[in-house]
């Protein structure tokens, strides 16, 4: 058995914040998930949390594990001897026990454009690509949206302006595909006061990225595309 402590929001109920300890029973194979899971079934069904795939790609149940931010269904109980306090994703609004309002995560990301844009109208070719330009960008596709670099970005803490690690890496990833015309759409954004250059490269998020998708390196590298693509917009004068 382990004790699980989880960080408890009823706003119909209560007011402010509470703790409360679950007695949950475990092997080497059962995720932080699962124990959710064990105590919304067997213990407390009023206990609320997001989730969906369990196999670490559809990123809907992020939550802080002792203090950093990790996806349930990739987390083991095994890795917690010493127990384990289970708190909503920092940096996001609390809505209920361990739901965030994902809001301004998610505006964030549409912002950035995060899609293919093409100059042509109604094209019908196929986009070829061959391996070498796929793997310019294939490292930064891998983003799930969970969410976790912006709880791990002490940036976006201070200032939730800041575009952050998932959206910038997104842009970063079309501007890098072939396939896109979009460059020009993005880069106002990610030159903007709140857009790359706000990123003090802590390195964090990519510590906690589940994927190993590294956004601290999206985000240099697009500081980068940003200084030559302003130095670019003060020589043609605009």
């Amino acid at each position: 058995m382990m004790t699980i402590s989880v960080a408890r929001y009823l706003p119909e109920t209560a007011s402010t914040p509470f703790v409360q300890d679950f007695q949950v029973p475990y092997d080497d194979s059962t995720s932080v998930l699962d124990a959710l899971n064990y105590i919304k079934e067997e213990l407390d069904p009023s206990l609320s949390f997001r989730w969906s795939c369990r196999m670490a790609i559809c990123g809907s149940c992020g939550v802080m594990a002792n203090g950093q931010p990790k996806l349930g269904c990739k987390a083991f109980l095994r890795d917690y001897p010493n127990g384990l306090l289970l708190e909503p994703l920092a940096h996001l609004p609390v809505e209920r026990d361990l739901i965030v309002d994902m809001e301004a995560f998610l505006t964030h990301l549409e912002a950035v454009k995060p899609y293919l844009i093409s100059d042509e109208q109604n094209a019908v070719e196929p986009n070829k690509q061959t391996p070498a330009q796929m793997a310019k960008y294939q490292q930064f596709s891998d983003c799930i949206n969970c969410g976790l670099c912006y709880s791990a970005c002490p940036q976006f803490g201070l200032n939730p302006e800041f575009l952050g690690p998932a959206a910038i890496t997104l842009a970063h990833r079309y501007n890098l595909d072939s396939r896109d015309q979009g460059k020009a759409q993005r880069m106002p954004q990610l030159n903007r006061e709140q857009g790359a250059w706000s990123c003090t490269f802590v390195g964090y998020c990519s510590d906690v990225c589940p994927q190993k998708v590294d956004p601290a390196a999206a985000v240099n590298q697009t500081k980068v595309e940003s200084a030559k693509d302003m130095l670019i917009q003060l020589f043609r004068g605009k």
